[in-house]
C-alpha cells in the first residue's frame, strides 16, 4: 500500500503552516495516517514530539504519528489491530532502525482494520512539555476539517485535554464508562466521541482502562 492511500495530502499544507508558527524549528509537522475513508475508528492524541523519527528533516519516509516509539503500539496490538510479528518489530527496533518501508507496512496494517490515528495538533515539540491551551486551540479548525474529510464512524479522544479541546467543554475521562459518549457536530455531520484515558507516558498505568473502554465501544 502506497503512502498516498494512507494519508490525505490535502490536509498537510495547513498542518505544515501551523507547525512553522508553533512547532520546533528543528523539526517538521507529523500528520495523521491510516484508513482515510470512513474508518471504523479515529484515535486522537494530543501532539507529536521529537521522539517521533519522522519529524526530522532527514527522514525520507511518510511522516505519521508515533513512528520510532514503543508504548503506543501495545494499545493497538492488544486491541487486535496489529499482527504479532509487526508488534514485535515495534518493540525490538531501536528508533534509528525503523525504515520508511516498515512504517508504511505498519500503517497499512492499521488501515486494513479501518483505523486512523492523528493528533489534535500536528505541530511537533522538541520535548513532551505540554503545549499552552491557547496554542492548541489554534489547531482546532484544522482538526475539525480533518475529521469531516476522514468521516470516521467513531472517534476516541485520549485524555482530558484532548477531549475538552475537541468538544469545547470540560471533560473528565474518568466519568466516561461503558458506552457513554458525546456528539460532535461539524456542518451536516454528527460524530460520536468517546473520551478515554491517555495510555502513553505518565498515563501508561491507565493502558488497561483505555483498552477496556475501547473494546466496549468497538
Amino acid at each position: 500500500m502506497m503512502t498516498k492511500t494512507l494519508q490525505l495530502k490535502k490536509l498537510h499544507a495547513e498542518a505544515d503552516r501551523l507547525h512553522k508558527q508553533f512547532g520546533s524549528k528543528r523539526l517538521l509537522a507529523v500528520h495523521g495516517a491510516g484508513c482515510v475513508n470512513q474508518p471504523q475508528a479515529m484515535f486522537i492524541f494530543i501532539n507529536p514530539t521529537g521522539k517521533n523519527i519522522s519529524a526530522y528533516p532527514a527522514w525520507k519516509g511518510m511522516r505519521a504519528q508515533w513512528l520510532g516509539t514503543k508504548q503506543i503500539w501495545k494499545l493497538f496490538y492488544q486491541l487486535g489491530f496489529l499482527s504479532r510479528d509487526t508488534f514485535a518489530k515495534t518493540q525490538a527496533l531501536k528508533p534509528h532502525e525503523w525504515t520508511p518501508a516498515f512504517c508504511i507496512s505498519l500503517y497499512a496494517e492499521l488501515a486494513k482494520h479501518k483505523i486512523y490515528i492523528t493528533n489534535f495538533a500536528k505541530s511537533t515539540q522538541q520535548t513532551a512539555r505540554p503545549m499552552k491551551k491557547q496554542i492548541l486551540q489554534r489547531h482546532l479548525e484544522s482538526l475539525l476539517a480533518e475529521v469531516y474529510l476522514i468521516s470516521p464512524k467513531t472517534i476516541v479522544t485520549f485524555g482530558n485535554e484532548t477531549s475538552s479541546l475537541l468538544l469545547q467543554k470540560p471533560i473528565s475521562v474518568s466519568s466516561y464508562t461503558g458506552k457513554r459518549k458525546e456528539t460532535l457536530l461539524i456542518k451536516n455531520k454528527r460524530f460520536p466521541v468517546y473520551p478515554a484515558y491517555y495510555p502513553v507516558g505518565q498515563g501508561m498505568r491507565n493502558l488497561p482502562k483505555a483498552i477496556k473502554r475501547i473494546k466496549v465501544i468497538l
